[in-house]
């Protein structure tokens, strides 16, 4: 198992990750061929604006209401892409696989990064079932979902200070990143990839049409 999910597994994950978001944004541009104004509307210049505004910490109007959240909101996902991205582990792994890697960050910091991402995840589950407005519109799916989020980031604590076995946790490690990546374009962490183009509309039609802002 540990060496079919470091070998082909990843490759398998990568493939999925590729052809379904190709498709669903394929999909999504067939659909929006068939609206009359959709692309009428867009404009790059109020859609790149938009873009900029909402990536940027309190640069909006309901981000500034709820700073809590938004520096949970925010410190989570950089954490989600920064922490893996440059641990220790995973840019070994690509210099031995690939020939070509990148500095690292302190397994210290890495680790610190880690824990902070797995409390920022418990607090959106929390938050699910607290708030009654979003309890309301949750699933099982939903908690399902920040489960298979958080699962990479608590196994690979676990290996990294090797509970248990070292090689069924890395395993479990590999599988949930693969897990992961495959599911990225067919549930809502499509949100990833759609952020950028709905919100680009949603810039275009407020800045170009209306001549006013979405922030």
């Amino acid at each position: 198992m540990y060496e079919f999910a470091r070998g082909p597994l990843v490759w398998i994950a990568f493939a999925a990750f590729i052809v379904g978001s190709l498709y669903k944004v394929i999909t999504l541009h067939k659909l929006a061929k068939k609206d009359k104004v959709f692309y009428a509307y867009f404009n790059f210049k109020y859609g790149l604006r938009s873009i900029l505004h909402w990536l940027i910490p309190f640069g909006s109007t309901n981000m500034r209401m709820r700073p809590g959240f938004t520096l949970v909101s925010f410190g989570f996902h950089f954490l989600l892409f920064a922490t893996p991205l440059f641990a220790l582990g995973h840019i070994a792994l690509i210099r031995e696989s690939w020939g070509f890697g990148w500095p690292h960050l302190p397994d210290g910091l890495t680790n610190a990064m880690t824990i902070i991402l797995i409390v920022f995840g418990l607090i959106f589950g929390l938050r699910r079932i607290a708030n009654p407005t979003v309890r309301l519109i949750s699933t099982i799916k939903d908690y399902l979902l920040l489960l298979l989020v958080l699962g990479p980031f608590i196994s690979g604590m676990l290996a990294y200070y090797q509970v248990g076995s070292y090689e069924t946790t890395i395993t479990i490690h590999m599988m949930f990143g693969a897990a992961w990546l495959i599911a990225i374009p067919f549930t809502r962490l499509i949100h990833m990839i759609y952020f950028g183009l709905s919100r680009a509309y949603m810039g275009s039609e407020f800045g170009y049409v209306r001549n006013s802002k979405d922030w």
